[in-house]
């Protein structure tokens, strides 16, 4: 690794990404989404032991497969690591298709979505939701992981985003907070549960009759029979406000799976909630429950539950237990079955998707770490339909089993398809969808406001945050276009236009910056028929402290191309004087960019060394031949007397008269790859005594990446400050090819 001080040629890195072409950097590929083909159907399943463990191993002989309890042969049958590199070109050779031309994502990691119930959740329960949440975040995510938060009233916002930023998930998590919702007891005499007005319509007559004695004992004026009816009718009257509360939570979850269903490879999502009662005599109530179930075999969602209470849910002695003089136990043995109850749903949600239920346990490690190790292998088996079956789509029961070995668990999706009525409004809604916007304009906000950036294009971003004596703290980001993936369909004047949007959006969604224009693209003029590779623009905006999202949209306007990308940045509050570091900014130096006359000295001992201009690297993607060029500032270091340097006897000297106080800062770089250290740095002062400005210390280095293979990685650098006994940390994922 070389130091780097020779900071003015460094710094017109930044200038370099301007509206203008260059060539000769890597290309990016879009990554077209496979499509299903209904002639073949496809489902996943795991086996395990009594123990829990997984049964690798097994053949598709092994395998007994019925649908609708017809015995069905097994067309296609895989092992697949969930998250692998494989797993995409797995699951398209099991729809009998050919997977897209796109590049294999090196390291893609796993993608966990957490489905907070927070409409069905006590204070209690919101509390364990956030520690379970910051543990996840903070212990369990690995390096190339994405995680998404979203809850059932929406509450979270605009951070209920898919992301790899582990401070946009813990802003979400703390986030979090419990929803007043309909008060489904009420404060009426004499108090009444959801699950006791259950009770009441299945004509439990003991409980019926035990609270119109109580409610004669207060208002005894009235007719015994007009009592039983004001009973009968609070008991309604509680039990659709239950259900309204039940649909809206179950709608919003089959909302958010079809939302998913675009995201590749199968996807893990915990359910958390206190649990909630499903009314065994109203049949939409499991209707719902079958429509998620389908929507999870769809979007290849595999569900597990959590029940939030612990085991403080046990049932204990309640508020109405206390009010309520109960001699006879009426209300402890209608009660008895409630607890169970309100898992019954827990349990549905998790068995037909092919997940579990974790319930009785206040831990907040081991359901998610228990999940995603036994959901990090699967088996997957398609077969191909009968004629009546291609032709209908509704939803058909499956079964599987290993033949001759009942003491293996198989956990699999209990069916396929779509039931009648939910197929009748796909069709609708699929009939009645808006037109595509016209305007270049609406072209842009469309792509804009897309859950997930278009990739037909690929564009790329880098976001870096800095702080100048001359501009302040500003935002700049850098775009990459690869024009170079584009057909040709130039405009009448030769020429190649882009459309750009650039919006800056705080954590509330609100937009904070935003910019759009024409760009136009010449040819090179020795080769009209010839667009430039890649494409480069930087903008700048001025933002306060807190956490950001940038998202960039583009659009050739001939063909109508389309791309965009998303990307989070916490900008740092530098008044709060702590030590901090702006953005890692990082160049890539091909080995023929040999270093300009290198000084006797140079690299690790700290002195200047003349260096090459290299652009910012935007994507972050490597040659394994190159180097690794970053730069940061360190802001608001402390600063103290110079160090008495000794004479040639070995007594100290008095400091020059004139010299101004330093700071003592050392700096450690680290490069990591599935959160293990790759490259680690001795940790080495940094030199200040020429740096003119010493609230703004700039740092930058090189490494080789000679030797490291291909895959994602993470860039580390931690600056110390000695004198304030303090540290800071920047880190930055990147890859290489």
């Amino acid at each position: 690794m070389r130091t780097v001080f020779s900071l003015q040629r460094f710094l017109s890195l930044l200038t370099l990404i301007a509206a203008t072409s260059l060539s000769g950097l890597a290309q990016q590929t879009s990554d077209e989404v496979v499509r299903v083909n209904t002639e073949l159907v496809q489902t996943d399943f795991m086996v395990f032991d009594k123990q829990g463990n997984f049964i690798d191993g097994l053949k598709a002989d092994q395998f007994q497969f019925k649908v609708e309890g017809k015995p069905r042969d097994i067309s296609f049958f895989d092992r697949i690591s969930a998250g692998s590199r494989s797993e995409e070109a797995q699951l398209a050779a099991a729809r009998g298709v050919k997977s897209a031309s796109s590049p294999v994502l090196l390291d893609r990691g796993r993608t966990v979505f957490f489905f907070i119930d927070d409409l069905h959740l006590s204070l209690s329960g919101v509390a364990y939701a956030r520690e379970l949440l910051r543990h996840f975040v903070e212990n369990e995510m690995r390096q190339n992981d994405q995680a998404q938060i979203v809850s059932a009233s929406g509450q979270l916002g605009f951070l209920e985003q898919l992301t790899d930023n582990k401070s946009v998930l813990l802003s979400a998590a703390a986030r979090l907070r419990y929803q007043e919702v309909v008060d489904i007891q009420g404060a009426e005499y004499p108090p009444l549960t959801e699950y006791q007005a259950m009770q009441i319509q299945r004509n439990d007559m003991d409980l019926l009759n035990f609270l119109v004695d109580k409610l004669l004992e207060r208002s005894g004026r009235i007719p015994r029979v007009q009592a039983e009816q004001i009973i009968r009718g609070r008991a309604s009257q509680i039990i659709a406000q239950g259900v309204s509360v039940v649909t809206r939570s179950f709608n919003a979850l089959k909302g958010f799976i079809n939302f998913v269903e675009p995201l590749p490879g199968r996807k893990i999502v915990f359910y958390i909630s206190d649990g909630f009662l499903i009314d065994q005599n109203r049949k939409d109530n499991w209707d719902r429950l079958q429509h998620i179930t389908s929507a999870a075999a769809r979007s290849a969602v595999v569900i597990y539950s959590i029940d939030a209470r612990g085991t403080a849910g046990i049932p204990q002695a309640t508020d109405q237990d206390r009010m309520l003089r109960d001699p006879r136990g009426i209300l402890s043995r209608s009660n008895s079955g409630e607890f169970h109850a309100t898992q019954d749903g827990l349990s549905s949600l998790a068995s037909d998707t092919g997940g579990r239920a974790f319930f009785n346990t206040n831990s907040v490690q081991t359901p998610v770490a228990t999940a995603l190790k036994e959901s990090s292998a699967y088996y997957l088996v398609a077969w191909r339909p009968e004629t009546d079956e291609q032709r209908s789509q509704r939803f058909r029961k499956i079964e599987i089993s290993v033949a001759g070995r009942p003491d293996l668990v198989v956990r699999f999706r209990r069916g396929v398809g779509e039931p009648p009525e939910e197929s009748a409004n796909t069709k609708t809604k699929r009939s009645d969808a808006p037109p595509r916007p016209k305007t270049p304009e609406d072209e842009l906000n469309s792509l804009l406001k897309a859950p997930y950036p278009a990739t037909k294009l690929p564009v790329a971003i880098s976001l870096n945050f800095l702080d100048t004596a001359q501009y302040g703290g500003a935002l700049r980001t850098a775009i990459k276009v690869a024009t170079g993936s584009l057909p040709l369909d130039l405009q009448p004047d030769g020429s190649l236009a882009l459309d750009v949007a650039i919006v800056v959006l705080d954590d509330q969604g609100k937009s904070v910056s935003n910019y759009k224009q024409r760009f136009t693209i010449k040819t090179s003029a020795k080769n009209v028929s010839r667009l430039p590779e890649n494409v480069f623009y930087d903008n700048v905006a001025q933002v306060k402290p807190g956490l950001y999202q940038v998202r960039v949209a583009v659009i050739e306007a001939r063909n109508s191309a389309r791309g965009s990308a998303y990307e989070w940045i916490e900008v740092p509050n530098l008044a709060s004087k702590q030590l901090t570091l702006s953005s890692l900014v990082i160049g890539e130096r091909k080995p023929k960019d040999e270093l300009v006359a290198p000084t006797a000295g140079a690299g690790d001992s700290g002195q200047p060394e003349p260096i090459t201009e290299v652009p910012v690297n935007v994507d972050r993607r490597f040659d394994r031949s190159s180097y690794l060029r970053v730069l940061t500032f360190i802001y608001n270091a402390a600063v103290g007397a110079r160090e008495a340097k000794a004479n040639s006897s070995g007594a100290p000297m008095a400091p020059a008269p004139g010299l101004k106080d330093v700071p003592d800062l050392a700096v450690q770089i680290q490069v990591f790859r599935d959160n293990e250290p790759v490259v680690t740095t001795p940790l080495h002062k940094i030199q200040t005594e020429d740096v003119p400005d010493l609230q703004r210390v700039p740092y930058a280095a090189e490494i080789a990446l000679k030797g490291l293979p291909p895959g994602a990685y993470v860039l580390q650098l931690t600056v110390i400050d000695k004198i304030a006994k303090t540290s800071a940390t920047r880190k930055l994922d990147f890859r290489i090819e």
